[in-house]
């Protein structure tokens, strides 16, 4: 299943990494919008900007903005679900708001994260940013926000009309099936790049993915094997998973970036405070980009 009128986060949604120049690390909204030009080119569906992987924590206001704008202006705001996390509620909403001016389809709201929320301000939150008018795609990473979006909850959050899907990063596969008993109509998706297949056997609809950044033609034709049951999706994702895995470490920014790099696309620097990887996992993240390039990945 792909991505649908009126379900604009199905289908493989790359979480776009940002360009920033190597001299000053300025954003280069040339490159980022010939970006995202280059993976719905290549097959993906749509982008994600201001995630994590584009590095929205350390861009100022006037840069976040840019860049949500860049993207619509590149491929259109049906294409585009930025992230819209803050720390405060009304500053999410204010950028849910940015995002329907700017044309979105969708946004991408983590829970609160400047402390551990109890399950009241969770939904007082996402009620809050609804308000917007944009469909939201709840984003669970308890590992990093130290907020679970339990599937009792997301069933919650659904049911009052607050989220339509539910970008899943726990790792904890067998959530996808209480998800499914407890909130049939939220659409899964598929949250890290080494949980895709497990999660397209249960049932995802999307994928917000990481290293479509630098493959994007292999890895949107895993994820359409993989939600077709597809016999071929397994030996793919097989010789995918030492790349793909690092999507789900802390360094996974560097990693993407590096990636790229070696795929030919320019990833470049990041800003401080990640610094670049430490030479043993470049070293190892060259290599398995490597391979999957002369195995015939693109």
């Amino acid at each position: 299943m792909t991505r649908s009128e009126g379900q604009p986060w199905r289908g493989v949604l790359v979480a776009t990494a940002l360009p920033l120049r190597a001299a000053d690390l300025a954003v280069d909204y040339d490159a980022y919008a010939a970006h995202c030009r280059w993976l719905v080119a290549n097959g993906c569906d749509g982008v994600v900007p201001n995630g994590s992987l584009g590095e929205y924590q350390v861009l100022t206001p006037a840069e976040r903005a840019r860049v949500v704008e860049t993207a619509v202006a590149a491929v259109g705001g049906e294409r585009v679900m930025p992230g819209v996390a803050a720390y405060g509620s009304g500053e999410a909403r204010r950028w849910a708001e940015q995002a329907a001016d700017a044309g979105c389809a969708s946004v991408m709201l983590l829970p609160p994260n400047a402390y551990r929320a109890d399950e009241r301000s969770v939904r007082a939150h996402y009620a809050e940013v609804a308000k917007a008018g944009l469909p939201v795609v709840a984003y669970n990473n308890p590992h990093d926000t130290k907020v679970d979006l339990t599937p009792p909850l997301l069933a919650a959050l659904h049911a009052e009309g607050h989220i339509r899907a539910v970008k899943e990063f726990s790792g904890d596969v067998r959530r996808a099936y209480e998800i499914a008993e407890l909130a049939p109509e939220l659409d899964l998706l598929v949250g890290a790049d080494d949980v895709l297949l497990e999660l397209a056997a249960a049932g995802a609809k999307g994928w917000v993915a990481g290293f479509p950044n630098a493959l994007p033609q292999v890895t949107t034709a895993l994820f359409r094997a993989a939600i077709a049951g597809d016999p071929a999706a397994q030996p793919l994702y097989s010789a995918l998973h030492p790349l793909l895995r690092w999507d789900s470490r802390t360094e996974f920014v560097q990693a993407v970036k590096v990636s790229m790099d070696v795929a030919g696309r320019y990833g470049g620097p990041c800003r401080p405070p990640r610094g670049p990887l430490p030479p043993e996992q470049e070293k190892a993240v060259r290599a398995a980009t490597e391979r999957a390039l002369a195995a015939g990945a693109n």
